[in-house]
């Protein structure tokens, strides 16, 4: 490793002082001939309007264009308020510097008899390497939390746990705003339904990440871009929001954004509170007996985000930056359940299990990034991020049992218990990107260190005469430690007119402990492991025509289990239902083959093909004749082979439609003491969207999403699909926009499946508030002029999605 690290800087050295092609160099000035800063400048191909590379003016309206090959360019200029400008065509021999005659644009004139022609986005984008889901520009987006905007996302699909799938694999890793978020599995869920819709610009979904991302995810990585301002000057948004299903829920938010010539500093502040009922029913036969469960809940959540920070500009390539960013949640939950028990020989109900669950928790997760970025000529880019985050979660439970009679009247004995869950994370990362070009390409290398601890405490009680007395048996602190370092190298050229190729390679070495304090005799009392894997990457892309391009890709991955799920000791959820962890769980990795076709740059196919080893997912097992469990285990191997066609078209000019389909087949293997699972299920899903442009400046948005039966661990769920309508209105000249929505028209997003598991049958499925009427509204104030706060990754970029509450 450290010879690895040396090689590494040697090699960021060299290239730091390598010499760099010639540049096409301008300046853009306004009317007035007065220079014309942060106007977008694209160096676009003369023969097919190909944008080559993009800048963005300086404070004396330069730009500049690096490394550019022998041909002929033209350079399109757009600004706010100003007339969009095509330059002459002009020849360039890729040898020496060019300089551009100056670029002078116009302000627009508006005269009250003109048409006003207005440019939005495109719902979804497709590119080669991924897909972008703009949220901003959705109508029936209004009111969802984040989580509810997946379920609409290509290829994306949250089940009836909340955990998601891509392309029908898990693994999933959710970034944002380039940064992995720090929480995973019951947390990350709740944190994405308090993300409101107001907050998200955008989706990215990148199916084959490179090198340069960490290997974490064998499924790919989910990217939530938030809203950043695009203004010079100050400027803000307000914004307010209110849904009703069964209950009321409220948002808000409000965001600001200051920019001078030395420094940019933003913030935001969101909030949301409301409660949100859902309803399940379990049914199992095991041991002899019948269990039919029916579970009511109501969840209730207070939660506070913000986000704070400044950008200091040292010079026209030096930029350092901090960055503040967390939630406060507060969130109550109660359950009361029913379950029938009856013998399997006669069907008669001889008992009844009375059960309620109440939890208060407190979550609370900061993140702390101190960010150094140098943009140089000849393309050439540093970039060091510092890493502190936080996570901090207090959990109350109190759990009474009580079995009654087959009359239903007669108490035949009651148990009740609480517990008391306090978990702490800390997490630490350091990491450093360096490109440049060299070898006719671009080279990329960097280095990442981060280093986690993890300390769950249980504190188990059981309730005796009203009073607790701590049950020592089920009491245990389970203390996680983990330091991973990382390198990696990239390299990507053009190797003609027509193909391109990029190459990557990572190394990670992880060293791990976990510690196990308990008073019950346990053999998982201590588990250290310490490896290294190397994770390859490549691509190659090939321009056959005007209309038709090819991208070839593979790539390697990991997937850590998260620290919670590692954790031996079992978490009672009711009196014959527990959660255990697996602290043997082993890592799962990927190897992800990839074909993509785009016709017209927008038709976009692509045939996937994915084998993880030791994947690892969550089953229902018997624990005696009457308990079941829920862990984590390693399934020998899972197959996926997946085709996902993607395309954005227009029927009318006043209607525009998005359509993606994603089928594949699934094969879970595995052999656990005995009980074999193996389970196949070709599936598929659905997703399109209409939108419709109406006179009045109104604009309608019919959409719906459909899932076909898949599995999930060792069960076979069943098929869901939701429709949704909606409509928006802008006024008092654009700054403000209303949108009001109804979610599942016809209240099908619902969930269900059934398992067969040795001696263990289950079937199950619930409901939740899916269908809803949702109003939102908001308004922008300020300079339209402000360039917003620069988009940066931070550090922690793989420790942060594994991470899970202890309730």
């Amino acid at each position: 490793m450290k010879n690895l690290f040396t090689l590494l800087f040697l090699l960021t050295s060299l290239t730091v002082f390598s010499k760099s092609g010639p540049t096409i160099r301008g300046n853009i000035f306004d009317d007035k001939v007065v220079a014309v800063p942060y106007a977008t400048v694209l160096l676009q191909k003369s023969a097919d309007t190909t944008m080559v590379k993009a800048d963005i003016s300086d404070e004396n309206g330069a730009f500049s264009f690096d490394d550019i090959p022998l041909g002929t360019y033209f350079i399109a200029v757009t600004y706010i308020g100003y007339t969009e400008l095509l330059s002459m065509s002009f020849d360039y021999d890729g040898k020496s510097d060019h300089r551009v005659d100056d670029l002078i644009i116009r302000e627009q004139v508006e005269e009250l008899s003109e048409v006003v022609v207005k440019s939005s986005r495109p719902i979804v984008e497709v590119h080669p390497d991924k897909t972008v889901f703009n949220v901003d520009g959705s109508v029936n987006a209004v009111g969802n939390t984040a989580l509810e905007l997946l379920r609409k996302s290509p290829g994306v699909v949250v089940d009836n746990n909340e955990n998601l799938l891509l392309q029908g694999k898990n693994g999933v890793q959710i970034y944002i705003d380039g940064r992995k978020s720090p929480l995973s599995a019951t947390d990350l869920a709740n944190y994405l339904k308090t993300l409101q819709s107001t907050e998200i610009d955008a989706i990215e979904i990148i199916t084959n990440p490179s090198a340069k991302y960490d290997a974490e995810g064998n499924a790919g990585i989910i990217n939530i871009r938030l809203k950043k301002d695009q203004n010079l000057g100050f400027n803000g948004s307000l914004n307010a929001g209110y849904r009703y299903g069964k209950n009321s829920k409220y948002n808000g938010s409000a965001s600001l954004n200051y920019r001078e010539k030395k420094f940019n500093s933003f913030g935001s502040y969101n909030l949301f509170t409301g409660d949100n009922v859902n309803e399940f029913f379990l049914y199992r036969e095991q041991g002899g007996n019948s269990y039919d469960q029916i579970n009511h809940n109501n969840n209730g959540n207070n939660s506070n985000g913000f986000r704070f920070g400044t950008d200091y500009f040292i010079n026209k390539k030096s930029t350092v930056g901090i960055l503040i960013n967390g939630n406060i949640d507060d969130h109550q939950s109660s359950s009361n359940s029913n379950t029938n028990i009856a013998n399997l020989g006669d069907r008669v109900i001889d008992s009844f299990l009375v059960a309620s669950n109440l939890i208060d928790q407190n979550r609370d997760n900061v993140n702390f990034n101190l960010n150094y970025a140098y943009n140089g000529e000849k393309d050439k880019s540093l970039n060091f991020d510092l890493d502190y985050g936080l996570f901090r979660n207090r959990s109350t439970s109190f759990q009474p049992n009580r079995y009654v009679a087959a009359d239903g009247e007669a108490t035949l004995f009651e148990r009740t218990f609480s517990n008391v869950t306090p978990t702490d994370i800390d997490i630490y990362t350091a990491k450093i990107d360096y490109e440049t070009n060299l070898w006719g390409g671009k080279l990329g290398v960097g280095a990442k260190i981060s280093m986690v601890k993890t300390d769950n405490t249980l504190d188990n009680f059981d309730i005796v005469d009203g009073q607790p007395v701590k049950n020592e048996d089920r009491s245990n602190n389970f203390v996680y430690e983990e330091n991973v370092n990382a390198a990696y190298t990239t390299w990507q050229k053009q190797l003609s007119e027509k193909v391109d190729f990029s190459v990557g390679l990572r190394m990670e070495h992880t060293h791990s402990m976990g510690d196990l304090s308990s008073t019950q005799a346990n053999m998982d009392e201590e588990v250290e492991r310490d490896y290294v894997n190397l994770f390859p990457s490549a691509g190659i892309t090939w321009q056959a025509s005007e209309n038709n391009s090819w991208r070839l890709g593979y790539s390697r991955r990991i997937d850590r289990p998260s620290y919670q799920d590692l954790n031996p000791f079992e978490f009672q959820l009711d009196e014959l239902t527990y959660q255990r962890g697996n602290p043997f769980l082993n890592p799962q990795y990927s190897n992800s083959y990839s074909l993509t076709h785009t016709y017209k740059y927008t038709l976009n196919s692509s045939l996937s093909y994915t084998v993880i080893k030791d994947v690892f997912t969550q089953i229902t097992d018997a624990v005696d004749d009457r308990a079941a469990t829920l862990t984590n285990i390693n399934l020998a191997e899972q197959t996926n082979l997946a085709l996902t066609v993607s395309y954005p078209f227009a029927v009318a000019k006043w209607w525009n439609v998005y359509a993606t389909a994603t089928a594949y087949r699934l094969h879970n293997e595995a052999n656990i003491d005995g009980k074999i699972i193996d389970l196949n299920a070709n599936a598929f899903n659905f997703y399109g969207q209409n939108t419709f442009m109406l006179p009045k400046g109104f604009k309608a948005e019919l959409s719906g999403w459909y899932n076909a039966p898949t599995l999930w661990g060792n069960w076979v769920t069943n098929s869901q699909y939701d429709v949704s309508l909606g409509i928006s209105k802008n006024f008092w000249n654009d700054a403000a926009t209303f949108k009001i929505s109804l979610s599942d028209l016809f209240y099908t997003n619902g969930w269900g499946g059934e398992s067969q598991f040795g001696n263990l049958y289950m079937r199950g499925g619930g409901t939740w508030e899916s269908r809803q009427i949702r109003m939102n509204f908001t308004y922008m104030f300020g300079n339209k002029q402000v360039k917003g706060a620069r988009i940066r990754k931070t550090g922690m970029e793989d420790e942060q999605g594994r991470i899970k509450s202890g309730d």
